[in-house]
């Protein structure tokens, strides 16, 4: 559990390969999927494995955290229960769960955190979630800093917040349009993702408001003006989103959050890393050069009317020039910094990401270019006009830098060799005061050549190469310089420093579970519905305890079989389109006429209807369960698996 004073730089990742790296480029901890119940399909790792990734994190006191937040179903409990022992016997410091039936299990003392899906908006759920168990909480993306300022003064337990990568437009545990269309659960980690596909607006008369936009899709998450003002609001664990991204995209985001707060920190030296080291990147991070669909900070300072990313979802880059002519099978562009084979061109056609590879670039004169494209031309790339904006999505010769060694990190330590009553000692103290004694066995003679050979004893013991250590000084304190072959000086380095990394390991306080008082805390309400996702026996049990009489079950359950909100998000068309009637108040002729009024979504031949609730600031986005999936086995249940 993070101290009061610490902060911690959390990157996700999809195997342990990528756990390693983010690591080395400055996280203070991981999170990554275990072999099921992760939330991420595809993105799952051997209990073996893990233990690995582990193993290397604990060298520099970072942690490893396994998502265990999805929803189970009561056949998949014991599963579960032997999972999280495995997970607790590999030596992971942590779960993220979203089912309350876990906080009933017979499990090990492992540390649980509450994952942003357990849906951490408002106080009420925050002051209870931070009595029954959790020693972290995730709280919404869609929280204010005055928000979050208000949930950190009132508990005590640390707060988690999601700082860069993408956005679900929905509450995190409340979208249902997935299971609903297509019976794939986003609260089991299979989510359709149909916040990506394109919709026509309309209002109650019919009128087209929005043609064939992406009006569900959201910018990324980009927190990276904020940070000083997240940490006076009381976050201290900053997320980066995205278990599916690659190994590109966790080493240049990790790396360059790690610069942002290492920047803060400087400054601000009441505060502390959680982990150990000092990491040296061996690149310019750039955020803007993988993969996002522009940025937005979202709701953390006001509510903005430009966080969608209705012309696409898709990646455009970075901009790097404008085209000046289409050629058949290539365009003439002239542009602000070099391009190369192998490069990932667009321009946007009609609001969507025409691009290709560039297969060959050839020079023209001082940054103009004709970039010529494989056989097939990219569909209406004719249609490109003079003057457009070219962009870059893939820069090859920026993404060569990451497939190299790009970033070290190392423990800073002090090395004195020393000499008492005759005998020799060889002493390394770590950046955090963690100290090893080797002592040095046998007699040596004498040296001949004092002088020469303290500075052959400085200079062996600096060399410590490939490890995790580097040396802030090396201080030799002897009455009599010892003669020592080199080759026994270098295997005696080798052994102490191997000391040292077993001590960083051993000392690696793990964290342990938070244990509810006797005196149950009372859930904030006393019926609660399929929004709160309740899908086994255990979290019924686990509300019921704690004085919830009505519970309805999780929509999964096949138990809502009309139209029910099946998203709920805070992202509001009638606001990004100057219809909501908080804008109109106190407009001159426009009061008083504007209403929250539903409107529809149309997708296909499908139409999706929306609801505003303005007391709450809210968009619904109503449906119903397909018949189909109605009569399909339960996700998750024998008969479903």
């Amino acid at each position: 559990m993070l101290k009061h004073n610490q902060l911690e730089l959390l990157s996700p990742a999809r195997d342990i390969e990528i756990g390693r790296e983010a690591i080395l480029h400055g996280a203070d901890a991981v999170y990554l999927g275990g072999p099921s119940f992760g939330a991420r399909y595809n993105a799952d790792n051997s209990v073996s494995d893990i233990a690995k990734l582990v193993d290397f994190a604990s060298q520099y006191h970072a942690k490893i955290f396994v998502t265990f937040n999805t929803i189970l179903h009561d056949d998949e409990l014991e599963k579960g229960r032997k999972l999280i022992h495995e997970l607790y016997d590999a030596g992971v410091d942590a779960l993220i769960v979203q089912d309350m039936g876990v906080l009933k299990m017979d499990i090990p003392p492992i540390e649980l955190h509450a994952s942003t899906q357990t849906d951490i908006r408002t106080l009420d759920r925050a002051k209870f979630l931070s009595t029954v168990g959790f020693s972290q909480l995730v709280l919404a993306r869609e929280l204010s800093l005055k928000e979050i300022k208000a949930i950190n003064d009132t508990v005590d337990t640390p707060l988690e917040f999601f700082i860069h990568g993408a956005l679900c437009v929905a509450f995190s545990g409340q979208c249902y349009i997935s299971h609903a269309d297509t019976g794939r659960s986003a609260n089991r980690g299979d989510c359709s993702q149909a916040c990506r596909l394109p919709y026509t607006l309309k209002d109650k008369e019919g009128r087209v408001v929005a043609f064939d936009k992406h009006l569900l899709s959201m910018k990324d998450n980009n927190q990276t003006e904020n940070l000083g003002a997240l940490v006076d609001a009381g976050v201290q664990s900053f997320k980066i989103e995205g278990r599916y991204k690659d190994m590109a995209y966790s080493k240049n985001i990790t790396a360059h959050y790690r610069q942002m707060l290492d920047q803060f920190l400087d400054v601000n030296p009441d505060y502390s890393r959680s982990s150990l080291g000092t990491t040296v990147h061996h690149f310019i991070p750039n955020p803007d050069k993988t993969f996002n669909r522009g940025s937005t900070d979202y709701f953390v300072n006001a509510r903005k009317d430009d966080i969608g990313a209705f012309d696409s979802p898709k990646f455009r880059g970075v901009e790097v020039g404008e085209v000046l002519k289409f050629g058949g099978n290539h365009l003439e562009v002239k542009t602000a910094e070099p391009l190369a084979n192998g490069d990932g061109l667009n321009v946007l056609i009609k609001r969507e990401v025409v691009g290709f590879r560039a297969s060959e670039v050839k020079e023209i004169g001082d940054k103009h270019y004709l970039v010529y494209w494989h056989e097939e031309a990219p569909e209406n790339i004719d249609k490109v006009k003079a003057g457009q904006v070219l962009y870059r999505n893939a820069d090859t010769a920026w993404q060569k830098l990451l497939t190299r060694e790009s970033s070290s990190r190392k423990i800073g330590i002090d090395i004195i060799f020393q000499e008492t009553d005759g005998k020799y000692d060889l002493v390394m103290i770590g950046e955090d005061g963690l100290a090893v004694t080797y002592p040095i066995e046998g007699e040596f003679e004498a040296a001949n050549n004092v002088e020469k050979t303290l500075q052959g004893l400085e200079e062996g013991l600096q060399k410590l190469g490939e490890t995790i250590f580097e040396a802030k000084s090396v201080t030799v304190n002897v009455k009599t310089a010892p003669f020592m072959p080199k080759s026994l000086l270098n295997q005696i380095r080798r052994d102490a420093i191997e000391q040292l990394r077993v001590a960083y390991v051993e000392s690696n306080e793990r964290g342990v579970r938070l244990y509810e008082s006797e005196d149950k805390a009372a859930y904030p309400s006393e019926h609660i519905t399929y929004l709160e996702n309740v899908y086994n026996q255990k979290a019924r049990e686990f509300y019921e305890e704690h004085g919830v009489k009505l519970i309805e079950p999780a929509y999964e359950a096949h138990q809502e079989k009309g139209e029910v909100p099946v998203m709920i998000t805070k992202h509001c068309l009638r606001f990004a389109y100057n219809l909501c009637p908080k804008q109109a108040k106190g407009v001159k002729g426009v009061q008083g006429q504007v209403r929250a009024e539903p409107m529809v979504l149309m997708h296909q031949d499908e139409e999706i209807r929306l609801e505003f609730k303005c007391r709450p600031c809210e968009m619904h986005v109503m449906g119903k369960i397909k018949p189909h999936i109605l009569k399909s086995a339960l996700v998750g249940s024998e008969q479903g698996v």
